[in-house]
Formats: C-alpha cells, sequence, structure tokens
C-alpha cells in the first residue's frame, strides 16, 4: 500500500485545496512536494472551476517549519546540485504565489518559519491564531531569509523586517495581525469550522466575497501586541548603516532588551548577518519580487556549499551542541569583495527564472 503523497491537492467547491502533509517533519518542503504545488497551481489558474487556493496542513503540529534543511546540508557538502533544484523550484512556488490570479487563504496555525513563510506571505489572505509561532531563524544556522524575505521584511512596518531578519525573533498571533504579517486572527480552536465554510457550497458568494464572508463571520480578536512595547527601540536601534552599526547601536543602549537582542546576534552567522543585512536594504528598492527571487538564488546557489552553512546545521541540528565555530569568526572579517561574490550574477544558464506567464 502506497504511502499518502507529501501534499495532498484537490477541488473542492470551487476552491484548490493545497494540504502539506508530511507531519512526521513539521511539513519541512521539499522538492517533490513544491512539483506538486507547481502542477497544480498551473492547472488551477485558468479553471473557471477554481474560485480560490486554500492552503493548510493535516496534524496538529504546525503549519510548516521551513525546507529540508538536512538535505540541503548533504547536498551542500557534495557538489550542491539537490540543494540547488530545491532552491530553485521552491522560488518558482514563491513568485508562483505572489502573481496568482486568483485569491489564495494560508492557514498559519502553529510553527510557520522559513519555507511556511514563503507560502504564507505572498497570498492574499493569511489568517493566523494564538498557536501561530512565525520566525526566519536562518541566521542562526548560517543560511539567510530567504523564499521572498528580501521583499516581504523590508516592507513591514520601520525596522521590524530588518530585526526578524537578524535576529530570528519569533512572533506571535497577535504581533502577526499587528505588523500586517496576518490579514486575519482566528482562534485556533476555530480553524476547522473556518475550513468548513470555505469548503462548503456558497450559492450567494463567490471568491473574495465568498472569503471575505467567512473570515467575518470568525474573526476574533487577539488581544494586545507584545511587539508594540519595543517597535520605538526596534526602529531606532535597528536603523544603522551597517551590522556593526546596530551592534554599536546595542551596545550603548542601557536596556536589558537591547542587551538580550545583542547576545542574540551574538551567536548568529557573521557572515549570514552581513548578508542579510544586504539583502533587505537592497530588496527595499529592487523593482519586483521575481528579481528579488533570482538574487536570493544567487545567494542561496552559493551559501549552501559555504562552511556556515554546513557547521550551522551541524551544531544546531545534526550534533546539537548549539556551539557553532562560524568563519570568518568576526563582523570585520566579512569583507565587502566576500559579500560581492555572495551577490554576483551566476552564468546566464545557471540564473532562477519564473515559471512562464
Amino acid at each position: 500500500m502506497s504511502a499518502e503523497p507529501e501534499v495532498l491537492s484537490r477541488v473542492e467547491n470551487g476552491v484548490g485545496r493545497l494540504t502539506l502533509n508530511r507531519p512526521a517533519a513539521l511539513h519541512a518542503l521539499n522538492t517533490a512536494m513544491c512539483e506538486i504545488m507547481i502542477e497544480a497551481l498551473l492547472a488551477w489558474r485558468n479553471d473557471p472551476a477554481v474560485e480560490a487556493v486554500l492552503i493548510d496542513h493535516s496534524g496538529e503540529r504546525g503549519f510548516c517549519a521551513g525546507g529540508d534543511i538536512r538535505m540541503l546540508a548533504e547536498s551542500g557538502a557534495g557538489d550542491g546540485a539537490a540543494a540547488r533544484r530545491f532552491f530553485f523550484t521552491e522560488y518558482q512556488v514563491n513568485a508562483l504565489l505572489f502573481d496568482y490570479p486568483k485569491p489564495v487563504i494560508t492557514l498559519m496555525d502553529g510553527v510557520t518559519m522559513g519555507g511556511g513563510v514563503g507560502l504564507a506571505m505572498p497570498s492574499r489572505y493569511r489568517v493566523a491564531t494564538e498557536r501561530t509561532n512565525f520566525a526566519m531563524p536562518e541566521t542562526g544556522i548560517g543560511l539567510f531569509p530567504d523564499v521572498g524575505g528580501g521583499w516581504h521584511l523590508p516592507r513591514l512596518p520601520g525596522e521590524t523586517g530588518l530585526w526578524l531578519a537578524l535576529t530570528g525573533a519569533r512572533l506571535r498571533g497577535a504581533d502577526c495581525l499587528a505588523l500586517g504579517i496576518a490579514t486575519h486572527f482566528v482562534e485556533s480552536g476555530k480553524v476547522a469550522e473556518l475550513k468548513d465554510l470555505l469548503l462548503s457550497a456558497h450559492p450567494r458568494f463567490r471568491g473574495d466575497e465568498r472569503i471575505g464572508d467567512c473570515l467575518a463571520r470568525l474573526q476574533a480578536d487577539p488581544g494586545s501586541a507584545p511587539i508594540a512595547a519595543q517597535r520605538a527601540e526596534i526602529d531606532r536601534l535597528f536603523s544603522g548603516d551597517s551590522v556593526e552599526a546596530i551592534f554599536a547601536a546595542l551596545s550603548a543602549d542601557p536596556s536589558d532588551w537591547a542587551r538580550a537582542q545583542l547576545e542574540t546576534l551574538k551567536t548568529k552567522s557573521p557572515q549570514t548577518l552581513k548578508v542579510a543585512f544586504r539583502q533587505l536594504r537592497e530588496g527595499a528598492k529592487i523593482a519586483s519580487f521575481a528579481d528579488e527571487m533570482a538574487v536570493e538564488y544567487r545567494i542561496g546557489a552559493r551559501v549552501v556549499q559555504r562552511h556556515d552553512f554546513l557547521e550551522g546545521v551541524r551544531a544546531v541540528i545534526v550534533d546539537k551542541d548549539n556551539a557553532p565555530r562560524w568563519d570568518p569568526a568576526t563582523l570585520e572579517d566579512v569583507t565587502e569583495a566576500m559579500l560581492d561574490a555572495i551577490f554576483a550574477p551566476l552564468p546566464a544558464d545557471e540564473e532562477w527564472h519564473a515559471l512562464p506567464g
């Protein structure tokens, strides 16, 4: 008896439904999962019988913990071909969702990190719950906030996106709603009811009208957003023109909060901090989402084979000693030439491209 697909794809009452179905791995994405999503999204794009797309997950543990990091590290330790194929395909999913002509609803119930953020953020409707645990934690493993992070994060209020990218801070549902990461908040106990509403026949409602009606029925008040208390500090202390300037600002600030951010940053890969900083500062001015994904593919194709990613995965995921030995070990040793090489265009036949149309 064959195992179930790792993404369940079907159409129910005019809604194309993609259910991440790899619960033992917290629905971490792999290339095959991305290919299933691409096939379905392309089939539904011009199908008049499909009015909207719903992305959710099976089980109770969370929406999506990211990408298959072990596979990326194993590939990166070799020729990197499988890792590059994964990035190429995953980024095509991200770009397809970003420009999708029909409304997409993503249910961010539980863990929503890395690759899960890449699925959620391009969606027109992003539903958080009190169980939402949203983060881009890549600087802790020597990677970088990809899947469109260079587009989405610098467009969050103030310097919150850069703070999230550098520190890997985790946000709950109320914070996601306050920052515009989520468009709606629904209690986790009502998610099944929301899905039933969205997937039931609604002869009076079509597309956005149907979705808006369903969300209006179940929208809840998440309460005050904890991040509100730190917004002024984030905008002031993370506004520097370099990572070194941010470290200096945090070092000079006497608050416990600033000290905690500084200690967190000191545990991250210096290379990745500088990559993420440049990525977001440049991404804030880039012309299109597709252009951003091309840049991120260049970065990903290179950093996946660099020391810090392999060492970060060893320390955090494999050996779990949480004592990575970064190289370069200091911010000062991460040179502009090194960054230029990471961001440089690839040969023309190796560059990333979006799907046709």
